[in-house]
């Protein structure tokens, strides 16, 4: 039986996930492991998957992703921005319910880099008058 597949790709910070979904019974799996053994925060897993629960699709479609780089917290906004995008190429219709909630944007926020003669981007070496 051949699945036909649906990808998006999502970043944040370094991280990247390229997520493929395809109608199923709702499951969810990242680098081959569950979502649950994944990410062990609940913050992280329902950021991951709030485009299912906004879109109401949760347990109706396979999600599976590959995610790397970056850090846990990067990785989940990178999951949900590919979620959403394999959404709508999925169905269209899902495109206004997903924008309204903000889930179409990358987060273009990086990490701000090191200064030289400072002890990182903003902090300072504490200063001696005397």
């Amino acid at each position: 039986m051949q699945t036909s597949f649906t990808w998006g790709t999502g970043r944040r910070k370094n991280a990247i996930a390229r997520v493929r979904i395809a109608s199923g019974e709702g499951t969810v799996k990242i680098n081959d492991r569950e979502v649950k053994e994944y990410f062990p925060r609940l913050c992280w897993m329902a950021q991951a998957l709030e485009p299912l629960k906004t879109a109401g699709i949760e347990g109706k479609v396979d999600v599976f992703v590959n995610a790397h780089g970056g850090g846990l917290t990067g990785q989940a906004g990178a999951v949900r921005l590919g979620i959403a995008r394999a959404l709508i190429k999925m169905n269209p219709e899902l495109r206004p319910i997903l924008k309204k909630a903000g889930m179409l944007c990358r987060d273009s926020r990086m990490v701000e880099r090191k200064k030289y003669g400072q002890k990182g981007a903003r902090a300072k070496y504490q200063f001696s008058k005397r």
